[in-house]
């Protein structure tokens, strides 16, 4: 159930992002330090988002959930990502998407841009 939360969490904040201009390069990128969820170009900006789906507020807000290891874990997966991609960029930003379903009609997003 939590997965299929995510999951419905991760397209959500992908779909608003796109809409808002920006253009995806990667999704769920893995590799053996971890994940990111998108990796998105917004102009000339490369942007690692990362995505945080809540029901309640039990466990904090999503954007909460996002400490300083998470946060350092984040940067040494973007400049992994950046040593083995063919992408190029003179910035790059770390934004959290919030996603909170409800249980009728379309979620709650809030996007900070430039987050950490």
């Amino acid at each position: 159930m939590k997965n299929a939360v995510g999951a419905y969490g991760e397209r959500v904040a992908v779909d608003h992002l796109t809409r808002s201009g920006m253009t995806v390069i990667d999704r769920n990128w893995r590799c053996s330090a971890g994940e990111i969820d998108a990796i998105l170009r917004d102009g000339e900006t490369i942007v690692f988002a990362e995505v945080k789906t809540r029901r309640g507020d039990a466990f904090g807000t999503p954007a909460e959930a996002i400490g300083r290891a998470k946060q350092a874990r984040l940067r040494r997966l973007a400049a992994i990502w950046l040593a083995q991609s063919q992408q190029r960029s003179p910035e790059i930003r770390f934004d959290v998407i919030s996603v909170r379903p409800n249980p009728a009609g379309a979620a709650a997003v809030e996007h900070v841009r430039a987050a950490f």
